[in-house]
C-alpha cells in the first residue's frame, strides 16, 4: 500500500466541482488582483472565524511581517518566540530590524514553554509570537498575562492551527493579531501561496492593510512606503469553495489522530503526542518521538509510507543564527527532540485502513 504524507489530489477529487466553478469564475471575470474574489474570502473568513477585520496578504510570512511592521517593531528591540518553528516566525523578525529571542518547547505539547519565557523579557521587549505547532494550541491563559504584566504585544502565529481553539477561544484572536498561512499543504490551503491576518482592533488592521498596499488603502496615495502582498483572485476564490469545509475537516484530522493513538497505544518504543484539557487541537501534524526515529523513517519508507520531520533543527542551531552564539544546553528539549521527531501521514481523508496499515506497521518495526 502506497500511502502519501498529505493527499491534496484526495480533497481536490471530493470537491471538484466547487473548485473547477471557483477557478473559472475568476478567468471569466479577469478577477486576478485584488477585487471582488479577495473581497468575499475576506468577508467568509471574518464571519467564520467571528473577528472584525481579515487583512489577506501573499503568503504566511508576510503576514507575520507585515504585522511587526504595522506595530512599529524594529532596530533596537527584541520579539520573544519558540526554539522549534518554521524559520518564517523568526526571520521575519529579523528582517524588521529586531533580534528573536528564542525559548524551549514544552516536552508534551511541543509549543513554547511558558514557564521559561518571563527569563528571557528585557527592556528592549516588545512582542511574543507564540506558534500554535503542529495544529496544538500554545497555553494561552499564561501567554496573555504575561503580555499583560509586561505591557507587551501579542501576535499568535496560527500557520498549522486554523480553527483550534484554547479554552472554547480560537486560536489567533487573543492578542493583538493572528497571522495565518494558506500553503497547499495547510489544513485550509490555497493552490499556490496565500496568507492573512486577523484582528479586531481597527487601528492596527487599516495600518496593516496599508503597509501590504504600497502604504496606501487609496490607489496611488500612498501615505507611507510599504511593500506589495496581495492575495490574487484565483487563490482567494479557491479557498472560498474550501471554507464550508474546513470545520468537517478539523474533525476528520482529529478523528485520524485520535485512531492512531488507540492503534498505537500499547507500542511501547514511540511516544504519542498529546492533547492539553483546555486545547482543540487540529492535527495539522501528527508527531511521535522515537529513541530508533531515522531506522523507523527507512522502514516505514520501505512499506510505501511517506513520513516528515518538522523540524530537523530548531532554529537556534541553524546557520542563520549562528551569530546569536547559543548552545544545545539553552534549549535542552528541543535540542532532544530533534532527532526524535516523526510526522506521520495525517489527512481528512485517511481511511482507516491506511492509518491501520501505518500502525500496524510502526509495531512491526520494532517487534
Amino acid at each position: 500500500m502506497k500511502i502519501p504524507f498529505v493527499d491534496l489530489k484526495a480533497q481536490y477529487l471530493s470537491i471538484k466541482k466547487d473548485i473547477d466553478l471557483a477557478i473559472q469564475a475568476v478567468i471569466n471575470d479577469s478577477a486576478f488582483i485584488k477585487g471582488k474574489y479577495v473581497k468575499t474570502f475576506e468577508e467568509e473568513y471574518a464571519r467564520l472565524y467571528d473577528v472584525k477585520n481579515v487583512i489577506s496578504c501573499a503568503n504566511g510570512t508576510d503576514a507575520i511581517y507585515i504585522t511587526l511592521k504595522a506595530l512599529g517593531i524594529g532596530i533596537g528591540d527584541e520579539v520573544i518566540t519558540v526554539a522549534n518553528s518554521w524559520i518564517s516566525t523568526s526571520e521575519t523578525i529579523s528582517q524588521t530590524g529586531a533580534k528573536p529571542i528564542f525559548v524551549d518547547i514544552h516536552p508534551e505539547y511541543f509549543t513554547i514553554d511558558t514557564n521559561k519565557i518571563e527569563s528571557k523579557i528585557t527592556s528592549n521587549t516588545k512582542a511574543i509570537i507564540p506558534v500554535h505547532l503542529f495544529g496544538h494550541p500554545v497555553e494561552m491563559t499564561k501567554i496573555i498575562d504575561i503580555c499583560r504584566k509586561h505591557n507587551l504585544y501579542l501576535i499568535e502565529d496560527c500557520a498549522q492551527a486554523h480553527f483550534a481553539t484554547w479554552d472554547g477561544k480560537k486560536v489567533g484572536t487573543m492578542g493583538i493579531a493572528g497571522t495565518f498561512s494558506f500553503f497547499p499543504g495547510k489544513n485550509l490551503g490555497a493552490y499556490g501561496d496565500a496568507g492573512a491576518i486577523i484582528s479586531n482592533n481597527d487601528e492596527f488592521s487599516i495600518k496593516a492593510r496599508m503597509y501590504a498596499n504600497h502604504g496606501a488603502l487609496v490607489k496611488h496615495e500612498h501615505e507611507i512606503e510599504g511593500i506589495n502582498s496581495r492575495l490574487d483572485g484565483m487563490q482567494a476564490s479557491i479557498l472560498s469553495s474550501k471554507l464550508p469545509y474546513i470545520l468537517d475537516w478539523s474533525s476528520k484530522r482529529l478523528e485520524v489522530a485520535l485512531l492512531y493513538n488507540e492503534m498505537l497505544s500499547d507500542c511501547e518504543k514511540i511516544k504519542l503526542p498529546q492533547i492539553h484539557g483546555s486545547a482543540k487541537h487540529v492535527f495539522h501534524l501528527y508527531v511521535i518521538r522515537s529513541e530508533d526515529r531515522n531506522g523507523l523513517q527507512i522502514f516505514l519508507k520501505e512499506k510505501g509510507i511517506s513520513t516528515g520531520i518538522h523540524y530537523p533543527n530548531p532554529l537556534p542551531f541553524l546557520k542563520a543564527y549562528s551569530y546569536l552564539n547559543l548552545k544545545p544546553s539553552d534549549f535542552p528539549i528541543s535540542f532532544d527532540y530533534k532527532d526524535k521527531i516523526l510526522s506521520l501521514p495525517i489527512y481528512p481523508e485517511m481511511s482507516k485502513a491506511q492509518i491501520k496499515y501505518v500502525a500496524e506497521n510502526i509495531k512491526k518495526y520494532f517487534n
